[in-house]
């Protein structure tokens, strides 16, 4: 049986954390959003499944929300995390903790509100982003340098996103956030060389970057 997962199709996004597991496992998935009618048919699937908002996943009769969620619940099944409850549970909290990033990484282009453009609140971003620089992302970095898991799971994965995504909104920035982390550095390139996960983001199924998904790319921001 195929998993199913539910979201938003032409954005990397909290998705995008799910697809890497799926594609680096060689999971069954079907990407639903991306098919035909996919959006109505997410929308539709919210509706009845009760859902706040996308990612869900659907395996069976069984339907899953919020990212670290489905995560901790696919892991195990996929061969990226151990069957232990302790460790398992450490997994999940530093998967938690990605989360908690990636709000702050939105709030850097979005402080004020999300039913505002970008540009209704441009001043507040710059304020906000300089702090995000200098205080969060060496923060965050560091935490995930000194506690990099023992063992390859999907956190690893999702580290390597966060990597990623950081890159390119703040590409300035990073550049000298990287010198403090080489631990990291040295993780996000190991993933990038495993085969399925290597095939992956040279096919079209990895969505590229943009403008509308968390991680976005305003020149201005990038002190």
């Amino acid at each position: 049986m195929r998993y199913e997962l539910y979201y938003w199709p032409s954005i990397q996004g909290r998705g995008e954390f799910i697809r890497l597991a799926l594609e680096d496992a060689g999971a069954e998935y079907v990407d639903v959003a991306r098919g035909k009618n996919g959006a109505e048919r997410m929308l539709a699937a919210m509706r009845r499944h009760r859902m706040f908002a996308p990612p869900f996943l659907k395996d069976g009769r069984l339907v899953i929300a919020q990212t670290a969620n489905i995560l901790f619940y696919l892991a195990p099944r996929l061969g990226l995390a151990p069957k232990g409850e302790a460790e398992r549970l450490r997994l999940h909290q530093q998967q938690l903790t990605i989360a908690d990033l990636l709000d702050e990484v939105h709030d850097t282009h979005h402080p004020i509100a999300n039913s505002l453009y970008y540009e209704d609140q441009k001043e507040e971003a710059k304020r906000r982003t300089a702090l995000f620089i200098e205080q969060r992302i060496p923060k965050f970095l560091g935490y995930f340098e000194r506690t990099l898991p023992l063992r390859y799971s999907y956190v690893d994965l999702s580290l390597f996103q966060v990597v990623e995504g950081l890159r390119y909104a703040f590409p300035k920035a990073m550049k000298k956030a990287e010198q403090k982390t080489p631990r990291l550095l040295l993780l996000r390139d190991r993933i990038a060389k495993r085969p399925r996960l290597a095939a992956y983001l040279a096919s079209p199924r990895r969505l590229p970057f943009n403008q509308q998904g968390m991680f976005r790319h305003y020149p201005e921001l990038d002190g």
